[in-house]
């Protein structure tokens, strides 16, 4: 054993000790149990500019000490170069990890706001060895459908990936921005395990008909963008006017102009939150998601994002923040009052079929 190996086995069993490491969920009805808080990977290498590669391998790293085990990434995030990036973390913990990755979105070239769609049979079969080749293992562990071609039935769709899965080069299959029909007419040819949609103080559409379907499916909500992509946390108001070129956030219309100022200012009830349990914003919006696993009665994992270490232990304390009733009825009311789009272009999402 190296003394890296050593250094790591030793903050785990001191974390254990702690009582730092984070409970577990099972995924769907028969997947893996993984702890009840992931890690999005996309940034660490796609759309939020500049990146620190070592540090972001020291957040994988990081995270898998405190009990984080699903690690979130795309074909679609750099075409393929998340995956490439994950690869070696993952092939140095197979056994630990549960990786999840998705098909069906491609971003043009210089083109931040376009987005292709495809589900059809040809198309799933080659981008599922791709993301095998990129991810350098010999079966993925949640394979999801990342957006949905609606010229193609997702019996369909869904019955090609029921194929990968006895074909050994998937164990268990995930969707991503289903409506509630699209999601029981899936679950109907192939068992469901998670389906990942948007989810926080500012996006709460799902609440209406995804959820209710989610939890009498038995199938695990996996909420992605929890924090608001970092604007919950405070981290930034103006994203025109504050972020880089290549940040992807500068073309969403929440972030940008007077959205961004009227949503800047709905921080407010967040920040008292916040100072009253001693937590960061990030922290409350979290610990806020982590709540409506009780509130709705699901099993739910958020996947929020970072590049950092430190940010990574924050938000995984996240997870053991309780909240009030008083707390909620300050945070509940926000969604309602957001200013703006989650995206410049809606028709990729479910949005507009529901």
């Amino acid at each position: 054993m190296t003394d890296g190996q050593t250094d790591r086995q030793t903050d785990r069993q001191t974390d254990r000790q702690a009582g730092h490491r984070l409970p577990k969920v099972a995924l769907g009805s028969d997947g893996p149990e993984v702890g009840v808080q992931g890690l999005g990977c996309m940034g660490m290498s796609f759309a939020y500019g500049p990146t620190d590669a070592d540090a972001a391998r020291g957040t994988l790293e990081r995270a898998l000490q405190l009990g984080v085990t699903l690690y979130d990434t795309a074909d679609a995030y750099g075409d393929g170069e998340n995956e490439r990036f994950l690869a070696p973390f993952v092939k140095a913990h197979r056994d630990e990890v549960v990786i999840a990755t998705k098909f069906a979105l491609t971003v043009p070239p210089g083109e931040p706001t376009k987005r292709i769609i495809r589900n059809d049979p040809p198309y799933i079969r080659q981008a599922v060895e791709a993301s095998l080749k990129r991810l350098d293992v010999d079966v993925i562990d949640l394979y999801y459908m990342h957006r949905r071609d609606v010229n193609v039935p997702i019996e369909e769709t869904v019955g090609v990936m029921a194929e990968l899965v006895r074909d050994g080069k998937v164990k268990h299959l995930g969707l991503s921005e289903v409506t509630a029909k699209e999601l029981r007419a899936a679950h109907a040819v192939h068992p469901i395990a998670a389906v990942q949609s948007e989810w926080s103080l500012f996006s709460r559409d799902i609440e209406r008909s995804v959820v209710p379907a989610v939890r009498e499916l038995g199938v695990t909500l996996v909420p992605y963008s929890p924090l608001g992509r970092g604007f919950l946390t405070g981290s930034f108001v103006s994203a025109d006017q504050e972020l880089t070129g290549d940040d992807f956030r500068r073309h969403m219309p929440r972030f940008t102009g007077d959205n961004a100022t009227a949503n800047a200012a709905l921080l407010e009830p967040v920040r008292a939150v916040a100072d009253a349990h001693g937590a960061s914003l990030g922290q409350v919006a979290l610990a806020w998601v982590h709540r409506q696993a009780e509130v709705h009665g699901l099993p739910l994992v958020p996947i929020p994002g970072t590049r950092k270490p430190s940010r990574l232990e924050e938000n995984v304390a996240a997870a053991r923040l309780v909240l009030t009733e008083e707390d909620l009825g300050l945070l509940d009311p926000i969604a309602a009052k957001v200013a703006g789009d989650r995206y410049a272009d809606m028709s990729f999402t479910s949005a507009g079929r529901e």
